[in-house]
Parts: structure tokens; C-alpha cells; sequence
């Protein structure tokens, strides 16, 4: 698989400033595991990403009780969906959850099923296979932005050869729209390299009050296999396991004889979405994508957040899996698969 290769470039550091992004991916990148890709010239380094004007400042929300969510220095916190078929369950209490980690127990300090505010980036793929369909693809990007609450903060992220942040978090739908309209096709898929940048951005979006703590999401639409990103998808995955961050991803698959070329991407969109919480479409025609944006946001519409404190007091940075099961028969829960452990103390 094309998107399992390491990139050619050796990687020295995190991505800085989201302006320096070709130098900051080009310093992060892992080393090649191969001597054919050893003896290979190191890849062009992306443009740099172009500099968004300031967001609007958000109306600051009205405070709730599951601001508390993330206090605490070991607070392991969860967005949970629960399902009942293909309908969103929203009226279940503290005592139908059980959380499990590593298949031992856990004791639930927090329960809300009021929802929080969220911070979500969407990407759009602007290579040039989306020629005839982001049209289509843009009015459906700006229907899911008005349906944002007066809370919610969006920015906007295009990607062809390179990702570029076209507008960054803001709850000004006028702002938003602008920044999709934008949009023009061209050049090839860097698809790991917008998800990168996403959630470095969203990592970057640290609260700096109660009042501004959000749930964290990424929505993304892609029609293709990566082809140019010199971020490795291992790299992606790593980081994306390392956040709070919902992935959630919509594939626009080709047709015809184009529809191999869509394996990898199904591949990749369906494990970022699984570990992360998410959740993964597929779809044949651009004109789905409304109904797909829509589901998304019911999602985000209709999650519990659930938080505890983890028995486990091991200090060695490893991988915890992460269950949460419902009480009630017929019932299923969804919410990240798990987390990094606190590495050990220095």
C-alpha cells in the first residue's frame, strides 16, 4: 500500500507555525527504512501554507457544568455516540455507561449529556479529479457551516499539492462561507499532510478558560488516494491517537475504471475515523454529500461526555485501550479506542 511507504526525508522536529509548514513537515518526517529509499532525492518542499486574516472573536457561550471536563491532570475524557440501529440515542443516564480500560473497570468522576461546544476544522479536497464536483461539494461544506451553533468555532482547510488554511476558527458563517466559496481546483492529494495540520491546529487551540474548553473534530472529504503529502500515514495515525480529536471522513468514490485507485484511501479514511471516535462515509455521487454532512452534524449533536480517572498507575507512556458499554440491550457505544498512558517522570 502507497500510503505504508516512509517519505524520503529525514524529520527533525514538530510542525512550528502553521506559515513554515514545508519546512516543519519536512523536519518531522521518518527516516526511510529502505536502501532504494535512501539513494532517492528528498521530495520538493511543500509551499508555504498562506497566512489567514485574524478569526472574528467568538461569542463566548454561556457556562455549563461539563466545562469541568478536562480539570484534573489525569483526566481521561470521552465523547461517546450511542446508537440504537441507525438512530442517536440521547436520553440515557450515568448509570447505563460502564467504562472499561485494558478490560479493567473504570470509576466514571464526570457525566453530561448536555453538549459541549466544538472546535471543528473541515477539509476539503481541491485536487483536480474534484473538478466537475466541488461545486456540489462546496454549497454542501457551507450547509454543514450554518449549522453551526452560536458556540462552535470552524476553520477551513483546502488541499491539492498543498493544504492551506484558508480560514481559521471563527463562528462568523459569513467568514466560513467566504473560505469555501474560495476553493479551486487543482494539482494532485496531499491528503496526510492537511490532516497534519489540522490537528496540530486544534492541538494548538488550548483553552485559556472554562468558558472555553470544546470537543475537537475534524470532518474530512477526499476522492482519491494520497499522492503527494511527505507526511508518512503512520504519522498521521500516531498523532491523531495522541489527540482528543473525532475524525470523521467523507470518500467521494470514483467510478469506473478509477474505482481501484480509491483502495488506499478507503483504507485510511476507515482507520483514522475507527481509533479516533469517528465515523467513515462512502459515497458514489457529490450530490449525497448534504445528507452525509447533515449526519455529522446530528452526530456531534447528540454525544455524552463521559470522563474518569484511570486505576492504572503505570508512568510508561503506553497504549491503554478503551471501551465504554452500555446497559440497555440493542444498544451500542462509540468513542475513541484508546489513549497514550503519562510518560514516565524525569
Amino acid at each position: 500500500m502507497s500510503s505504508l511507504r516512509h517519505v524520503h526525508a529525514v524529520v527533525a522536529g514538530a510542525l512550528g507555525a502553521v506559515a513554515c509548514l514545508a519546512v516543519s513537515i519536512a523536519q518531522e518526517a521518518k527516516p526511510p527504512a529502505t536502501p532504494a529509499a535512501q539513494e532517492a532525492k528528498p521530495p520538493a518542499a511543500i509551499p508555504p501554507v498562506e497566512q489567514p486574516k485574524p478569526p472574528a472573536t467568538p461569542a463566548t457561550p454561556e457556562k455549563q457544568p461539563q466545562t469541568r471536563l478536562r480539570s484534573g491532570v489525569d483526566l481521561v475524557s470521552l465523547s461517546v455516540t450511542v446508537m440504537d440501529g441507525s438512530r442517536y440515542v440521547g436520553d440515557l443516564s450515568e448509570p447505563d455507561f460502564e467504562i472499561y480500560e485494558d478490560g479493567a473497570k473504570q470509576a466514571m468522576t464526570f457525566f453530561s449529556r448536555v453538549q459541549q461546544p466544538i472546535a471543528l476544522a473541515v477539509l476539503l479536497d481541491t485536487s483536480a479529479s474534484m473538478n466537475e464536483r466541488l461545486q456540489t461539494a462546496q454549497e454542501a461544506a457551507i450547509g454543514f457551516a450554518r449549522r453551526m451553533r452560536r458556540e462552535d468555532v470552524m476553520e477551513v482547510i483546502d488541499f491539492d499539492s498543498q493544504a492551506r488554511i484558508l480560514q481559521t476558527f471563527t463562528n462568523d458563517v459569513a467568514a466560513l462561507e467566504k473560505a469555501i466559496r474560495s476553493t479551486d481546483v487543482n494539482g494532485s492529494t496531499s491528503l496526510y499532510n492537511a490532516i497534519y495540520v489540522s490537528l496540530k491546529e486544534l492541538k494548538r487551540a488550548k483553552a485559556t478558560s472554562a468558558e472555553e474548553i470544546r470537543r475537537q473534530a475534524i470532518v474530512v472529504l477526499s476522492d482519491g488516494d494520497d499522492t503527494s503529502s511527505l507526511v508518512a500515514y503512520e504519522e498521521v495515525l500516531d498523532l491523531a491517537k495522541r489527540s482528543e480529536t473525532a475524525i470523521y471522513a467523507i470518500g467521494l468514490r470514483p467510478t469506473g475504471s478509477y474505482r481501484t485507485e480509491f483502495k488506499e484511501a478507503e483504507f485510511v479514511l476507515k482507520q483514522l475515523a475507527q481509533e479516533t471516535g469517528g465515523r467513515a462515509y462512502f459515497v458514489l455521487a457529490v450530490s449525497e454529500l448534504p445528507k452525509i454532512y447533515e449526519q455529522i452534524s446530528d452526530e456531534l449533536a447528540n454525544q455524552y461526555s463521559l470522563a474518569y480517572s484511570s486505576k492504572n498507575p503505570m508512568r510508561n507512556g503506553a497504549w491503554r485501550r478503551v471501551v465504554v458499554r452500555v446497559a440497555k440491550p440493542g444498544l451500542t457505544a462509540r468513542t475513541r479506542q484508546g489513549y497514550y498512558g503519562p510518560d514516565p517522570v524525569r
